[in-house]
């Protein structure tokens, strides 16, 4: 297949996903599916959009809390302010998200390593305790949220939220391909392979790091701003919980990170079973099956279930069969 065939066979498949799970809106009357269908694609587009940077570039960010922390805050301020509807509170915290990612960018970048690492966590304590005395937010004490009047064709909001989350797993999907496709995801293979011999071929590293960051932390945020709808609720605690980097990183790195579908493959299997397991066992297991899975697939398949499948079906870099 050439790249036409396959652009217009993604697109397809990205249609009839979307027709689907709007019909499921429509059909199913129990709700439970849809709050666990909206975690499980909150944690399809955190692991894409972590992989931009951490997996694309190889500058593994332990930050994906603050990002999400932030696209929170900022759709609970902005409904607070001015009752903006979702979709503006989304496209808000999506440009805030992009914006604290290019701040993050020019003062850490330079950084490699464990310091960038260091510097991520740094990141989330700093804008916690921000939010934790912003007033206006509820603070340390959290804040209630009175979801709106339900839009059509849903009959509830929570179908709304899953069929809006459906939509960003999509956009981070897509964004996540066109740039393994493009020059920037070659850009950042050379860095990510050997950043000084990339620089030395004139390779603009910088720039491509602050695209990667900018890009990851918009997708991040964006994911983020519908949490506050979704449980009626914000408080700093939760918003920049550390298992959402910790989720993100270990999906994407179960997943793999070496083709676009890496994160995808690793976000159903590991929010699937979390959200199986919160129902039959308890929720409190989660973290333990994840470092039990992460520890597995470290040793025993350190390239992801991308690697296991690539001798299969000859899946490349390049993100095309």
């Amino acid at each position: 297949m050439n790249k036409r065939s396959h652009s217009i066979a993604f697109w397809a498949a990205v249609a009839v996903f979307l027709v689907a799970v709007l019909s499921m809106t429509q059909i199913v009357r129990n709700e439970y599916p849809f709050f666990a269908g909206y975690v499980i694609l909150q944690f399809i587009a955190l692991a894409v959009a972590w992989s931009i940077l951490g997996g694309y570039a190889g500058y593994v960010n332990f930050g994906t809390n603050a990002f999400f922390g932030v696209g929170v805050y900022t759709a609970v301020a902005l409904f607070k302010a001015t009752g903006a509807p979702l979709v503006v509170q989304i496209a808000a915290a999506a440009v805030v998200g992009m914006t604290l990612g290019f701040g993050v960018g020019l003062l850490t970048l330079r950084m490699r390593g464990i310091f960038f690492s260091i510097a991520t966590i740094a990141l989330a304590i700093i804008i916690e305790t921000f939010v934790m005395n912003w007033r206006f937010v509820g603070g340390a004490a959290g804040i209630q949220i009175q979801r709106p009047p339900v839009m059509a064709p849903f009959d509830s909001y929570v179908k709304m939220l899953f069929f809006v989350q459906a939509v960003l797993a999509v956009i981070a999907v897509a964004i996540a391909r066109y740039i393994q496709n493009s020059r920037i995801g070659r850009g950042l293979q050379a860095l990510r392979d050997d950043e000084l011999a990339a620089e030395c071929t004139g390779v603009p590293t910088l720039r491509l790091k602050l695209v990667a960051c900018m890009t990851s932390g918009a997708l991040i945020s964006a994911a983020g701003a519908p949490a506050a709808m979704y449980l009626q609720y914000a408080d700093p605690s939760s918003a920049f919980n550390l298992s959402y980097s910790v989720s993100a990183l270990a999906m994407a790195l179960i997943g793999g990170t070496a083709h676009w579908i890496g994160p995808v493959l690793g976000a159903i299997l590991l929010g699937s079973t979390q959200q199986l397991l919160a129902v039959t066992i308890s929720s409190e297991v989660n973290v333990l099956v994840l470092g039990i899975m992460l520890v597995l697939f470290v040793v025993g398949a350190p390239k992801g279930i991308i690697g296991l499948l690539r001798p299969r079906y000859r899946l490349r870099a390049g993100g095309k069969p």
